[in-house]
């Protein structure tokens, strides 16, 4: 059986940009601040990659003052980054890698509890529009149905969860943080340390270009969004070192 994403994988310079996004990852783990210290240096970049992402969804990267309820979308992408640090990680990963559709469901839960009103709508994606047999096909790809790169299977998790908008609020959030997910289990980011999310902030007209690229669904766009995506895990390790540097200051 033929892979589905390999076609994509033979696109000018996908491979090439997959091969730097891990090569930049593989020298930020070993950092020398993140031989042992690295628990400290992934809380930050979960701290840094919410705040960002929030921002892309419109939200605000002003983090509340204790007991203050905060920006709302805000507040769910901090709670998406909690799930993807520590010992909580460890747990969402199990689950990714055996049910994604349930780690997208918990996801979406923590992302937008705060931005839905009929709370019975968390975790359910929406009927119609051949949502339910796309995440399938996604999960398919998830749980061992492509031998793609580590970088280019986030890009299409990303771009198909960003695209598709399953759940209809807080979409984004979950997108980004699904492609974590992918960097997370298979190796890529072990320890999640990348922070992708801030070079699709510093460039977010590229970042929505590069979505409607991806959900025109031709070779040429579905290739520009995996490099560029591509590019952000290799800017978000440079992000990471930052992180590392400054710890190590």
């Amino acid at each position: 059986m033929s892979d589905p994403l390999q076609p994509l994988v033979d696109l000018p310079g996908v491979r090439e940009a997959a091969d730097r996004a891990r090569d930049a990852l593989g020298a930020v783990h070993r950092h020398k601040t993140n031989r042992r210290g690295w628990p400290t240096t992934a809380a930050e970049a979960a701290v840094r990659a919410a705040r960002a992402s929030a921002s892309l969804d419109g939200g605000s990267t002003e983090l509340p003052a204790p007991g203050e309820a905060g920006d709302p979308i805000l507040s769910g992408a901090l709670r998406v980054g909690q799930a993807l640090d520590g010992d909580a990680l460890t747990l969402l990963q199990s689950t990714w890698q055996r049910a994604p559709l349930q780690a997208l469901a918990r996801l979406h839960l923590l992302a937008a509890a705060d931005l839905v009103e009929d709370q019975e709508l968390l975790g359910r994606p929406r009927a119609g529009s051949g949502v339910a047999e796309r995440l399938d096909g996604l999960a398919q790809l998830v749980t061992g149905g492509t031998a793609a790169p580590a970088p280019v299977l986030a890009a299409v998790v990303h771009g198909e969860l960003l695209t598709l908008r399953p759940f209809g609020v807080g979409d984004g959030i979950v997108a980004r943080a699904a492609s974590r997910l992918v960097s997370v289990s298979s190796g890529l980011d072990p320890h999640n340390l990348g922070v992708p999310e801030v070079s699709w902030l510093r460039r977010q007209q590229a970042y929505r270009n590069g979505a409607a690229a991806f959900a025109s669904g031709e070779p040429d766009g579905v290739g520009s969004w995996v490099v560029l995506c591509c590019g952000a895990l290799e800017a978000g390790a440079r992000e990471a070192t930052s992180i590392a540097e400054a710890a190590a200051s």
